[in-house]
């Protein structure tokens, strides 16, 4: 029987944080090359995650609430 762990999801803040570490572990340079390249790759999942995360606040920024209580694009006429 395999045991699934879930993965707490970070917020924002947390995966920006930890993006902002691997950056400056990269740019140090003394990570060996294969190391170098799994770290690229995770913070490209970062990346795309925040990314999302950016995109979903804006459309939901964007959106107006009616006084029926529906939400709707917001328009500047």
């Amino acid at each position: 029987m395999t045991k699934v762990i879930e993965k707490e999801e970070k917020n924002f803040e947390e995966s920006l944080n930890e993006l902002e570490q691997i950056v400056k572990d990269l740019e140090n340079g003394n990570i060996p090359l294969d190391d170098a390249i799994n770290k690229f790759n995770e913070a490209m999942k970062i990346v795309k995650v925040c990314n999302d995360k950016l995109n979903k606040a804006e459309e939901s920024v964007n959106k107006i609430l009616n006084k029926d209580g529906s939400l709707e694009d917001f328009q500047v006429e």
